[in-house]
């Protein structure tokens, strides 16, 4: 069965597109009191098991808290993407939270930048390819990419995934892929299995659909969840568990409350029916969340 990592999207800025985080979160959303909260879902994860933190440029100031937090835990594995600048200036209510840029500028600078942060790193990940990036004809941002000694992969969003990975494997660069993937949004999964079976670690991030899945869950999602005694985030992430392409299944976690509860996915079994959305409707419901 896959393992469980902790992804820090959620705890790393002050805003971020996730239902039913609020009262999980601080109620002064200051960068101590963020970094404290990171620090007390960090503990909750080691303490559990969880041995992969999974980090990026654009998460605000998520490669910061979790350098602050490392020493000591030397056996933890560490992922963080480039791709996105985080621009909102620790504003909840900022316009623009974050800037997509491809390019080999953008890349040397926030690897110089991640470095200076993180003592290791053990994966480097595009943030969000997509078929149509500039990457896959810029042959300089590729090389330059190899020649960091480090273990690539990407991460994937939007209703064309399954496009942007088989691409990607046509490359030849990379070791892992990222992808949404949840009950209400399958459309990757022949792609995702394809990448499995080509010898790339597969990463499931968005495994609550940004949080649907637990505030207005399914009534098959809450069925099972009252039935096994466990929260309808463990019922969802248990449902991508068990998918015998997926490694390892990140927690978006905002709390050690909701961190425990994701972990119960771990220990249940679950037979759901078929209850994906149209990818284009589910990127579009998406695109419609609100950050908070």
């Amino acid at each position: 069965m896959a393992q469980l990592a902790l992804g820090l999207a959620s705890l790393g800025r002050p805003a971020y597109i996730n239902l039913g985080r609020e009262g999980a979160l601080p109620a002064v959303r200051d960068i101590e009191s963020m970094r404290a909260q990171c620090h007390r879902v960090l503990d909750t994860a080691y303490e559990l098991g969880i041995r992969w933190v999974d980090a990026a440029r654009s998460y605000g100031l998520s490669e910061d808290f979790l350098s602050s937090w490392l020493p000591g835990h030397d056996d933890v594995t560490i992922s963080s993407k480039w791709g996105y600048a985080y621009t909102a200036d620790w504003r909840p209510d900022a316009e623009v939270h974050e800037v997509k840029e491809h390019s080999l500028a953008r890349f040397t600078q926030q690897w110089q930048e991640t470095q200076a942060l993180l003592p290791r790193v053990d994966l480097y990940q595009v943030h969000s390819l997509t078929a149509d990036s500039p990457l896959f004809s810029d042959r300089a941002l590729q090389d330059a990419m190899v020649a960091i000694g480090v273990s690539l992969g990407f991460s994937t969003s939007g209703p064309r995934q399954s496009d942007a990975i088989r691409k990607a494997l046509g490359l030849g660069i990379f070791s892992s892929v990222q992808s949404t993937w949840n009950v209400l949004e399958t459309s990757a999964g022949e792609a995702l299995a394809e990448a499995h079976d080509a010898g790339l670690r597969v990463i499931i991030k968005e495994g609550v659909a940004n949080g649907r899945l637990v505030v207005d869950p399914p009534q098959a999602v809450a069925a099972q969840a009252k039935a096994l005694g466990v929260g309808p985030d463990a019922v969802a992430l248990a449902a991508i568990a068990r998918q015998p392409w997926v490694d390892v299944v990140l927690s978006g976690a905002a709390s050690p409350e909701q961190l425990m509860s994701n972990v119960d996915a771990l220990r249940i079994e679950v037979d759901l029916p078929d209850l994906a959305e149209p990818a284009e409707q589910y990127w579009k419901t998406r695109a419609g969340l609100s950050w908070n």
